[in-house]
């Protein structure tokens, strides 16, 4: 908490009481608390992976709470084809996004700005929905699950590193979180 003052960061004084709103919404209902899941196929990754998304993490508000969902691939030297495969994946993602709007990372999918994250985030805080942003293993998601994601999301048009993923992912929540807030971490 101390680290979040440090930084700059002010919880929203009235944020949870029942008749607060939210300036950044022109007096609306004020936000619900939203669980952030990254869940993301691989292990292993190296340190400064882990210590990249666990700052950032810590950076987010209570109310923003962020966790990681490792899970291993499926292993490509069974004779297997990839959609095999990659359907084996689907159900362990979808059993790790239970509960959670289901956001999938795709080199294809729509290209949002930040801005428009934020937008995003907030509609659906304003839902009260918690979300699960989803990253693929090296050969990508299931089409199926890509299908019933809420959005289909590009973080770069260029083929990033998935721990690089990661970081990136929890940067970006931040940023659109603070974009919602007010704070001055973004800038145009």
């Amino acid at each position: 908490m101390a680290m979040m003052a440090a930084r700059g960061w002010k919880r929203p004084a009235r944020a949870f009481r029942p008749d607060a709103t939210c300036p950044a919404c022109e007096n609306r209902p004020a936000h619900f608390q939203v669980k952030l899941r990254i869940v993301a196929l691989g292990h292993r990754m190296p340190a400064w992976v882990a210590e990249g998304f666990a700052d950032y993490a810590q950076r987010m508000p209570r109310e923003f709470a962020i966790d990681l969902v490792e899970l291993k691939p499926e292993a490509r030297d069974r004779g297997r084809t990839v959609a095999q495969l990659l359907a084996t994946e689907a159900t362990r993602i979808r059993a790790a996004c239970t509960g959670h709007r289901m956001v999938a990372l795709d080199e294809h999918g729509e290209r949002w700005t930040t801005r428009d994250l934020a937008t995003h985030v907030a509609r659906w805080q304003q839902d009260g929905a918690d979300l699960a942003f989803v990253i693929g293993s090296a050969d990508g998601l299931d089409p199926a699950l890509k299908r019933d994601a809420a959005a289909l999301v590009a973080l770069s048009p260029m083929t990033l590193p998935h721990g690089l993923a990661r970081v990136l992912l929890a940067e970006q929540l931040y940023r659109a979180v603070s974009v919602n807030a007010g704070h001055p971490y973004h800038r145009d």
